[in-house]
């Protein structure tokens, strides 16, 4: 049957929408929220770890309404957005003692991932008030870690969901647009690395790349059960050389197109960045091209 539009890789048909307006008439008196989970029950529409998806259910309600194609209960309520109003975070004081030293007289480091922990919030800190680009809340699936010696912060990774689009990178997969939807989500993107500005320790920075990289995936299929298989950042040329990726072996992919993912105007609006990514295993371009039984 022929699709009435594509989201998120889902064929939406017309006797999808016929049962959308069935399942909108039977429940009269529930709230678009309601109908959304319902939906993605109904649907068996759900993450790797179990959770229904829907939110994913809701935006597409949504683009039916919009469309004319249902016609959606009026909203009830408009929560504030958290993201707009939400607050920087507050600085945080460490022990900030210049450290100089070699790797071997460094002692030993733990990784440990923080996100709804205790130390989430020393993280956010250290991120907003060290890292150029300060500190900016994820969305969707993402990971925390801060790297200890003893008792002193020494590191700061942030990673999260890939972008769904990105040229460099899938030139080097080389998989389809159809498996690119299904499986971008085994992809992470390592939105902000920071070495604390006191610790001045050579090669320390492509030390914790290489050990950080072996953990990832293992940690992102505990929380989401799922694995990852590809790591991708950015850099600026204009700020950075990338020397520490290219020394822990991450490959340079090419460069962004400047124009960001929701661009509507085809020019470029941004800085030019370097796309440097590291397979996790050496399956990955089979792993990542696998589409739907």
């Amino acid at each position: 049957m022929e699709a009435v539009l594509t989201y998120r890789g889902r064929c939406v048909t017309v006797a999808d929408i016929e049962g959308i307006r069935e399942l909108v008439a039977a429940h009269p008196d529930v709230s678009r929220r309601a109908l959304s989970q319902k939906l993605a029950r109904a649907w068996g529409w759900s993450q790797a770890n179990g959770h229904p998806c829907d939110m994913v259910c809701r935006s597409l309600m949504l683009a039916l309404h919009r469309a004319g194609h249902i016609e959606l209960p009026a909203v009830r309520y408009t929560p504030p957005n958290p993201l707009a109003k939400r607050e920087r975070p507050a600085p945080v004081e460490v022990d900030a003692t210049p450290m100089c030293t070699d790797l071997a007289g460094l002692g030993p480091l733990e990784f440990r991932q923080v996100r709804r922990t205790s130390e989430e919030r020393l993280f956010n800190g250290l991120i907003e008030t060290h890292h150029y680009l300060g500190y900016v809340q994820p969305v969707g699936e993402h990971l925390k870690y801060i790297v200890w010696m003893g008792d002193r912060p020494v590191a700061c990774f942030a990673w999260s969901s890939a972008p769904r689009h990105l040229g460099p990178r899938d030139r080097y997969i080389g998989w389809s647009a159809a498996a690119r939807r299904r499986n971008v989500r085994l992809v992470a993107y390592n939105t902000r690395f920071l070495v604390l500005p006191w610790i001045r320790v050579p090669h320390l920075a492509s030390h914790l790349l290489g050990r950080m990289v072996r953990m990832l995936s293992g940690d992102w299929e505990r929380l989401y059960g799922h694995p990852i298989h590809f790591a991708e950042t950015f850099v600026e040329p204009e700020r950075f050389k990338g020397t520490c990726y290219r020394a822990a072996n991450w490959v340079y992919l090419g460069q962004t197109t400047g124009r960001g993912k929701d661009d509507q105007t085809h020019r470029p609006n941004r800085p030019l960045k370097d796309v440097l990514g590291y397979p996790l295993t050496r399956r990955f371009r089979d792993l990542l091209s696998e589409q739907a039984p």
